[in-house]
């Protein structure tokens, strides 16, 4: 069996994230790609709403959205610190902070995508950008930073 594409199932197969994780059954489920293997590539997710992930008639609510773009651009932020790094195994990862600007409302009959890069990093600590469109329009970007903890922290090894 070959080794999964996304990230997290390659590295966190039993991590329990809304968004992120694997093994939580009732969250996103997301997927996250890396589009080459420089420590600068973009990292790739596609995914499906559904009716149940919706704000208003047919848009999708912006907390999922959020969600989305936080746990994409922290597994970006991780990948990036691996490539740039050399690391075997993805160092943990939290999020500092992240701004999500909502465009314009994005449907959920359609797949969305988000391509995150680093953009800046320094030490621990990495910056990421992240673009979300459905079919051809931008309908929001994120930019958020994120640091690599130290044992001690709640969320090391979660991994």
């Amino acid at each position: 069996m070959s080794e999964p594409r996304d990230l997290q199932n390659r590295y966190a197969p039993a991590n329990r994230c809304f968004g992120c994780g694997p093994s939580n059954q009732l969250g996103l489920q997301i997927h996250s790609i890396p589009l080459g293997e420089g420590a600068n590539d973009e990292v790739q997710l596609d995914w499906t709403p559904a009716e149940h992930h919706l704000a208003f008639e047919g848009m999708l609510n912006g907390g999922i959205i959020g969600t989305l773009m936080d746990c994409h651009s922290n597994w970006t932020a991780t990948w990036h610190l691996m490539r740039r790094d050399g690391m075997d195994t993805p160092p943990c990862t939290v999020t500092a902070d992240f701004h999500v600007k909502l465009k314009r409302p994005t449907p959920v009959d359609q797949p969305v995508r988000v391509i995150a890069r680093a953009v800046e990093s320094e030490g621990n600590w990495v910056t990421v950008e992240a673009t979300m469109t459905s079919g051809d329009e931008i309908t929001a970007t994120c930019r958020g930073r994120f640091v690599a903890v130290k044992p001690g922290h709640p969320a090391y090894h979660r991994w």
